[in-house]
C-alpha cells in the first residue's frame, strides 16, 4: 500500500519538484526549478491577495514564461455613462463581457485597444479617458483548461483603458470577419462584475474602483 503524502504546508521543495506531475506540468509550461522558487515564494508572501478577492497586479513584461497572454481590456462608455458588454458567441450560456484581446509584435497597449475595438465592433471612434495604472491579471480556471485542445496561454495579463465612444449605435457592427460577439447591449456599470464570468470579476471590480471618478453615475461601493 502507497504511503499517505504528507500534507502541503509539511512539503518541502524537493518534495515539490520530485513529484513526476509536476515535473510534466513544468517541462510543459517551460518552467524551470528557478521559476518555481520564485512562485512559490510570491504566493507565501503574507500581503498577496486570496485567489478569487482580488485581481494579481504586475508590472508590463511579467508574462510569467508564456503562461499568460499580454493584453489590453476596454471599458467602453456612451454619452450616458452605460457601458458596452458583448455575449460571447463561443459560449451558449450567457456569458456577457467588455472587450478586449491580445497585443500583437509592435502595438503599444494603446493601438492594441483600438484595433481590438475595431476587429470586435467593428468600429474605433472613441476617445480615450482614462488607463489602469498597473498591468492586471487573472487565470482561467483548471476545469476549463482541461476542455480545451490546446490552450494559447492560462490567462491575461492586461492593461485596461476607459474609452467614450463619439459614435451612434448604428455604426457598431459584431458581424466582423472573425465575430467575438452574438449580441451586444449598454448596461449601468454597477452590473459589470454580475454579467462577467466568476474568474473575471476581481478584474472588473478593480478597474470600476480606478475608473470610478471618471464615471460620475456611478455611486454604490463595488
Amino acid at each position: 500500500m502507497r504511503d499517505r503524502p504528507p500534507p502541503p504546508s509539511e512539503l518541502s521543495f524537493g518534495d515539490l519538484i520530485g513529484d513526476p506531475i509536476v515535473r510534466l506540468m513544468m517541462k510543459a509550461d517551460g518552467v524551470n526549478e528557478s521559476d518555481l522558487l520564485r512562485a512559490i515564494a510570491a504566493a507565501a508572501a503574507p500581503n498577496r491577495p486570496l485567489h478569487g478577492r482580488a485581481p494579481a497586479i504586475a508590472p508590463a513584461g511579467d508574462e510569467e514564461r508564456g503562461r499568460l497572454r499580454r493584453g489590453v481590456g476596454i471599458m467602453l462608455v456612451d454619452r450616458d455613462g452605460r457601458a458596452w458588454v458583448g455575449q460571447r458567441i463561443d459560449i451558449a450560456a450567457e456569458a456577457w463581457q467588455m472587450p478586449q484581446g491580445g497585443i500583437d509584435r509592435g502595438e503599444t497597449p494603446a493601438m492594441a485597444a483600438r484595433r481590438e475595438l475595431r476587429e470586435e465592433l467593428g468600429t474605433d471612434n472613441a476617445d480615450i479617458i482614462a488607463e489602469s495604472r498597473t498591468w492586471l491579471s487573472y487565470d482561467i480556471p483548471a476545469d476549463i483548461l482541461a476542455r480545451l485542445r490546446s490552450p494559447r496561454c492560462h490567462g491575461q495579463i492586461q492593461k485596461w483603458f476607459l474609452m467614450r465612444f463619439r459614435g451612434k449605435d448604428g455604426e457598431i457592427d459584431i458581424a466582423t470577419e472573425h465575430p467575438e460577439f452574438s449580441a451586444w447591449k449598454w448596461v449601468s456599470p454597477e452590473s459589470l462584475a454580475e454579467l462577467v464570468v466568476p474568474f473575471k470579476r476581481a478584474v472588473y471590480r478593480s478597474i470600476l474602483r480606478e475608473f470610478q471618478a471618471h464615471l460620475p453615475g456611478l455611486r454604490q461601493r463595488i
